[in-house]
């Protein structure tokens, strides 16, 4: 009887253990969750911080192409034409 006593002593232990493992690998599957999220949300305000940098570095470059200077004045000229067609159409819209 006692070898049973034994055997029982050996699988609460065990199942003890495995309880005690699977509540660790939960906080740390619950840990992960919230690093991702962290990390999610930082790559979006960074990409939004990218996407307002591009927009800040193409204004300034037509700034610069209207000032003067000769880099770029394919783009500003074309952003130009491009911007009076949408106030022709605007007008043309107002006018109907």
């Amino acid at each position: 009887m006692s070898v049973i006593a034994e055997i029982i002593d050996t699988l609460e232990n065990k199942v003890e253990k495995l309880i005690l493992k699977i509540k660790r690998l939960d906080q740390n599957t619950q840990e992960l969750k919230i690093e991702l999220t962290k990390s999610a949300h930082i790559i979006q305000t960074q990409s939004n911080e990218i996407e307002a940098l591009k927009s800040q570095y193409e204004t300034l470059k037509i700034a610069n192409s209207l000032l003067g200077s000769d880099d770029n004045k394919r783009d500003t000229k074309l952003k130009i034409n491009s911007l009076i067609r949408e106030i022709d159409y605007c007008i043309a819209q107002l006018s109907d």
